[in-house]
């Protein structure tokens, strides 16, 4: 498929390749409420960016008894409110539309593939992940996105050491997520393959049967919950090493102002909590690329001729 595709034939291909195609299928489907949505996703985060380096001017103002300025920032949050509701009402209406036309193409070309009822059923399921992943996962990565190395940049030009261990703490990360993705889609595999016949076990199989296969995806479910918590572990050892290395280096500055410590501690929170949404956003990558092969008519064909 090339970008020449127009909008109707673009529409056809949506959820009949593996998941990057998906993807561009969709964008090019449909640019302008895209760019509309993602557009209003840039300003909330720019917005959001902004907030401490106001929020401190506010902090130092209110010092000052300098009402008129402090209240500025109030004006800053109302936008930001306003930024994000608009936001959401646009992505409702935006990828509404877009699953419906995902649904249906992936429904033609299952039962062009012959699949059964439970097999197609459950994929029309995971392909919503498609949808979900450009109205709540784009947002989300995005915003951690520009959080992470926007609050770095931020810290690094306001606080060089705490901004230099941030940036550090971020090449350390990034160096470990490969290895957590690769696993976690494994168990996306496994997890997918059994739901996909879920509806055939529920009416024909024993009891038996029935448990050992809740009991089995239980205990994937399980494996994926515990690796989210060792994650979050290891991201919250490198927050309180940071706050640390932060806190020793303010209370040691002479004649630090108020809302220079707010906008460093907001700054350095904001950072923290994104490198703490990295591992999420891996894994949910991990799953949209294992549902990209199941929802791709033939691709399990073209694989298996290369095997041969």
């Amino acid at each position: 498929m090339t970008n020449s595709l127009g909008p109707a034939a673009a529409a056809r291909s949506i959820g009949q390749q593996n998941a990057a195609a998906t993807l561009k299928a969709i964008l090019r489907t449909y640019p302008l409420q895209l760019a509309g949505t993602f557009s209003l996703v840039a300003l909330e985060n720019a917005l959001m960016l902004a907030y401490p380096l106001f929020a401190g001017f506010a902090v130092d103002a209110i010092i000052r008894g300098n009402v008129q300025q402090a209240i500025t920032y109030a004006g800053v949050v109302l936008l930001f409110w306003l930024v994000g509701a608009a936001r959401r009402a646009v992505d409702t209406r935006t990828f509404t539309r877009i699953y419906a036309d995902l649904a249906v193409n992936v429904v033609q070309a299952q039962r062009r593939l012959g699949q059964t009822v439970s097999t197609s059923a459950a994929r029309v399921v995971l392909a919503r992940e498609f949808v979900d992943f450009f109205e709540k996962h784009v947002p989300i990565i995005a915003t951690a996105l520009v959080s992470m190395f926007g609050a770095a940049a931020m810290l690094l030009a306001i606080e060089p050491l705490v901004g230099t261990a941030s940036v550090v703490t971020l090449l350390f990360a990034l160096l470990l997520l490969p290895a957590f993705a690769r696993r976690n889609e494994q168990l996306h595999g496994r997890l997918n393959n059994r739901l996909e016949h879920e509806i055939r076990l529920v009416d024909r199989v024993s009891p038996s049967v029935l448990r050992r296969h809740y009991t089995t995806l239980s205990r994937l479910r399980i494996l994926l919950s515990d690796r989210e918590a060792g994650a979050f572990l290891v991201s919250g050892t490198a927050a309180a090493t940071l706050f640390a290395l932060t806190i020793a280096r303010l209370a040691s500055t002479d004649h630090v102002a108020p809302g220079h410590v707010y906008a460093v501690m907001t700054y350095l929170w904001t950072f923290v909590g994104s490198l703490d949404d990295a591992p999420s956003m891996v894994d949910q990558l991990a799953r949209l690329k294992d549902i990209g092969r199941r929802v791709s008519p033939g691709i399990e064909e073209r694989d298996g001729e290369r095997a041969r």
